[in-house]
Formats: structure tokens, C-alpha cells, sequence
């Protein structure tokens, strides 16, 4: 530097002088300038309330009867495309949410962590040997602040620093949480309070994710969180109190912890002191960027290693950060009949045409339709009314207007002859502590008969802890490589040819694994083994080749004999 200096000097004397009083001048006055981007802080924020609602999904939100949160949504800053982290699971999500960082770097990998047995350890240890929660950072920037955490699932207990609040319950049920935090809120005004509600995410398991049932769960949370409300005001902190509304993950079925956006996907709602109006975030938000916005809003230093960024265009004063994400612009179309849990749109049809049927996202939409398996544009078949269905076949759809458009939505349609000897053969098992696979030629079924399809919802089985065995023929008409898809909630394996094809074992939520094989044309034995070691249970079993899109394998092409 000194070198382009003095060079500088030889080559222009008489500019040099003139040169460094003008950087002077802007060096004076950038230091002079105050504003948002140069000085980042918020003011007037003394309280910090967040409310975390155990498998509460954005769709939970949006149509349930929430009038607490939809307030929050109007008056305050949100966004229903925040992203929890993989896998989906609740240890794994509300840790990183309270610790800034990823399972990559806190190493709470799944439920089934604990402190002292886990396989990845963090990347740093804080307090009680887990990573920094924001709990512990507070602490450490104010030593005096009153913080409180209520939770209302015990496994919460484990991913923070007791030590380093002054009030932590394990609280009988979701109104027993709400209740202490609005007694504590009323008597000790806490800068920081934290509370967990978990029933939300038990109506998921048990009911299913967007059954009535589940919408409300999500309102009695929503009744809870106005309690909350009520609580501040009396405290008189009401006006100086930022809330937070979130979740660990959604759900689909009746389960979590698979990779579809039903689970990934959940609401960040930002209400009060300092926060803008009406406003949609338009920025990603991850589930990390929680306690690095509690952190920025009470003017705390993060730790240099959170990789979680403040969300400051939800405050006033900050710039409205726009990022190109890949959002829907329109409601997708629906097609009937409708998807339902875990299961897709379209359906299983015996012995008649299904007649399809498509609803607009919105009333003056133009919805486009293909059935050979390609992605709707706007030179595909327009769709002018229901029609019939003379095969199997995917339909696709999508809905336009003059300058956006939807996201695909996809039906099933699977026809079957009831007269041809078609299907499936299905064994049935139960047993203990399972938790992947069973040894089936070890154990005894309990009862076997057909059915149309790889599937489990039309066998009569128990909650928890059973296998089911399909045997059955896949015909293939055209040679060549194929690629085989196992959906399941738990494991599953398929096997064509008595060769192993697909690997989807262990206890997870729905998640999707293949397989490819190449095959000649003819009859090919093909087997799927699935169980469930516990919550929702699901099989889906997908195929694709030359000249076939991706697709539940139709009753159509698998035999008996």
C-alpha cells in the first residue's frame, strides 16, 4: 500500500494534497452519518415474549380460527415460508431455533439425543457442555435480566441451560404452561420468556395434520397465546414487548420428520414494539434465525459461530430485503377427489371411470392440464369442465392468470378390472421394540388377503409396532432401466426379483428413497416389506420407466399369479 502511494505521488504532485483532504472529507462524514444499515438497532424493545407451538404448520395457521395470531399477521411483521431443519423432528428443530446454529454444529440429530449419548458432538460447548442457547447468551450480556422457560413436552427440558434461567417448569399440559407464564409475566416482567405448547403437534399424530380436529388444537393454542396477551398488559409491558409465534416443523399425515414442505415449512410472526405493519416477509427465514433475531432486538452481541441472521426487515426502519425465492404466486388448483393426509389427490377406482374434476385456486383463474406426464404451460389442454378417464393415468394441473401462475398439483388415477386377477397379496404382523425391519421368515402372520395396491390404511391393524409382507408380479411391456420409489412412515424395502431395489428402513417420518433396475419385458416378482415402529403409518409405492412418468404403481400392471 505504502508502494501505490508513493507511486501516486511521482506520477501527480500537485492533485496528491487535494486528493487526501477529500478523503478526509468522506472519511469525516461517513462517520458523521447515522442510519439503520450503518448503526443496526432497534429501540424500545424491553421484553421479549416467544410462543412456540409444537407441529403448528402455516396451513394450521391460516385456517383454523386464530384471531390472536391473524391480528399479529395484520399489524405485525410474517411469514408463512420460514424453514425449519432436516430432519423434522422436535429436538433437532427446537434446538437450533434457541441455539442459533444447525444440527451440522449442535449435534441434536434426532429425539433420540441425549447429553450424554448422542453421536455428533457440538462443534462448542457452553454452559451444562451443549451449545449456547440464546438463554445463555442473555444471560451472559445481562447478568440481572429475569428469563423464563415453560415447556409443555419434557424432552424440552434437555436442550437448554437451566442455569442460566431464573424459572424453568416442566408444565402439566398446554393451559398449565400458559397459565405460569402468565402468572410469571404478571410478577416478575421478565425480559426474556419462552413457551412451549405441545398439543398441537399430539392432535397432528393422533387426528392427522389439517383435520378438524388438528385446526383446533391450533385455535385452543391461539386462545392461550390471547391469555399471554392479556398477561402483558397487566404487567404493563404490553408496549414494550416484541412476541414471536413459531413452530418446531409442520406435518403431513399423521406424522413429522420426512422432507416435504408440509413439514419443513413453518410460521414466523413477529408482533409489537418496533416491528412494521402489515408486512410480509419477503426473505428467507430459517429456523436458526430465531435467536439471532432475539439477540439483535435486545441488543446482545451473538456468538461469532450462530450462523442464524437477525431478521431485521420485519423492524421498522430497516429496508424490506426481497429475495427471489421459489414461492407459488397463485393458489395451486385442486383436484378431486382431494388429497387427505398422506394420501394424494385422484384415487383407486374399481370397475368405473373416475370422472375428474378441478377447482380453481381462485375464481378467475385458467387452469391447463396434461395427462402423458409433462408440466402444464400455457399451450397445454385447457380445462372447461369434468371429463372421464378412460385409464390409468397423472394428471397434472395448474393454474394461470395474465402474468403468474401456480404450482403443479398432481392427481393419481389408478383403474382396475375386478374380474382380471390383479394386485397384491398382503401378510400381516405385530411385534415389540421394533425399530426397523422385522425378520419376516422368524415370525408368524396374523392374518393375509389381497388388495388392489401396496398400501396399509385398508388393512385392519394396531397403532403401533406392526409389518405388513406384499407379493405380488409387476408386468413390464417395455424393456429397459427402472426406477422404484418407497414413501413410508416407518421403514419399508422393495425387491424386484428377489433383489433388493430399495433401502427405506429405520423409524422416520415419511420419507422417500429408490432404486433403479434394469428389466426385459414379462412378469417380475416384486415384494415390499413395511412397518411401523410407532405414530402415523404410511406406504406409498412409486415406479417410473420408458415411457411412464413417475407414478403410484397402478393395480392395472401387478398380478397374482
Amino acid at each position: 500500500m505504502n508502494i501505490t502511494l508513493q507511486k501516486t505521488r511521482s506520477r501527480s504532485k500537485a492533485y496528491a494534497p487535494k486528493n487526501i483532504c477529500w478523503f478526509m472529507l468522506l472519511a469525516i462524514a461517513s462517520a458523521c452519518t447515522s442510519s439503520p444499515e450503518s448503526n443496526p438497532s432497534v429501540a424500545g424493545i424491553e421484553h421479549i415474549i416467544i410462543i412456540g407451538v409444537d407441529g403448528m404448520s402455516p396451513d394450521g395457521v391460516l385456517h383454523a380460527e386464530s384471531p390472536n395470531m391473524h391480528y399479529f399477521m395484520e399489524h405485525g411483521s410474517h411469514t408463512m415460508h420460514a424453514r425449519a431443519v432436516l430432519p423434522t423432528t422436535s429436538s433437532t428443530n427446537w434446538a437450533t431455533m434457541i441455539m442459533g446454529v444447525g444440527p451440522e454444529q449442535h449435534g441434536i440429530t434426532s429425539n433420540e439425543w441425549e447429553r450424554d449419548d448422542f453421536t455428533l458432538p457440538t462443534v462448542v460447548a457452553g454452559e451444562e457442555g451443549i451449545s449456547p442457547t440464546i438463554f445463555s447468551v442473555v444471560r451472559k450480556a445481562k447478568p440481572d435480566a429475569e428469563i423464563a422457560v415453560i415447556y409443555d413436552w419434557d424432552g424440552f427440558g434437555r436442550l437448554f441451560e437451566h442455569s442460566a434461567v431464573n424459572y424453568a417448569i416442566d408444565a402439566d399440559g398446554e393451559e398449565d404452561a400458559a397459565n405460569k407464564a402468565v402468572a410469571y409475566i404478571k410478577a416478575k416482567k421478565p425480559v426474556l420468556t419462552f413457551v412451549h405448547m405441545d398439543h398441537v403437534d399430539h392432535a397432528g399424530h393422533t387426528y392427522g395434520h389439517g383435520t378438524p380436529q388438528y385446526y383446533k388444537a391450533v385455535s385452543r393454542a391461539d386462545s392461550l397465546l390471547g391469555k399471554i396477551i392479556d398477561a402483558s398488559k397487566l404487567a404493563g409491558t404490553y408496549a414494550q414487548t416484541l412476541f414471536i409465534v413459531t413452530a418446531d416443523h409442520g406435518g403431513i399425515g399423521k406424522g413429522h420428520g420426512g422432507e416435504t414442505l408440509a413439514e419443513i415449512e413453518i410460521p414466523f410472526i413477529l408482533y409489537g414494539k418496533s416491528v412494521k405493519k402489515n408486512h410480509e416477509i419477503k426473505y428467507p427465514v430459517f429456523q436458526y434465525d430465531n435467536a439471532a433475531t432475539v439477540a439483535f432486538a435486545l441488543h446482545v452481541e451473538p456468538p461469532h459461530f450462530w450462523i442464524g441472521k437477525p431478521v431485521k426487515s420485519a423492524f421498522e426502519g430497516f429496508p424490506d430485503e426481497v429475495a427471489k425465492v421459489k414461492q407459488e404466486e397463485l393458489r395451486a388448483p385442486i383436484i378431486l377427489p382431494a388429497a387427505k393426509l398422506n394420501n394424494p389427490a385422484g384415487g383407486l377406482f374399481i370397475d368405473k371411470k373416475p370422472v375428474v374434476e378441478i377447482q380453481p385456486g381462485q375464481p378467475d383463474d385458467t387452469i391447463r392440464y396434461t395427462l402423458d406426464g409433462s408440466d402444464p404451460s400455457r399451450t397445454s389442454s385447457l380445462y372447461n369442465g369434468p371429463f372421464s378417464l378412460e385409464h390409468s393415468a397423472v394428471l397434472k394441473a395448474k393454474s394461470f392468470s395474465q402474468a403468474k401462475e401456480s404450482a403443479i398439483a398432481k392427481g393419481y388415477f389408478r383403474l382396475v378390472d375386478s374380474h382380471r386377477p390383479q394386485g397384491t397379496r398382503y401378510s400381516y404382523y405385530e411385534g415389540s421394540d421394533w425399530h426397523k425391519l422385522p425378520a419376516f421368515e422368524k415370525i408368524h402372520a396374523l392374518s393375509s388377503g389381497k388388495l388392489y395396491e401396496f398400501r396399509v390404511d385398508s388393512i385392519r391393524h394396531r397403532d403401533t409396532q406392526f409389518a405388513v409382507k406384499f407379493e405380488s408380479h409387476l408386468k413390464i411391456n417395455t424393456p429397459g432401466e427402472y426406477t422404484f420409489y418407497t414413501a413410508s412412515d416407518d421403514g419399508s424395502k422393495l425387491y424386484i426379483n428377489h433383489q433388493e431395489v430399495v433401502d427405506n428402513d429405520g423409524g422416520h417420518g415419511t420419507l422417500e428413497r429408490s432404486g433403479k433396475v434394469t428389466l426385459p419385458v414379462g412378469l417380475h416378482p416384486i415384494t415390499v416389506t413395511y412397518f411401523n415402529e410407532g405414530g402415523g403409518s404410511w406406504i406409498d409405492v412409486f415406479y417410473k420407466g420408458p415411457g411412464i412418468t413417475k407414478q403410484i404403481i397402478p393395480a392395472d400392471v401387478l398380478y397374482l399369479n
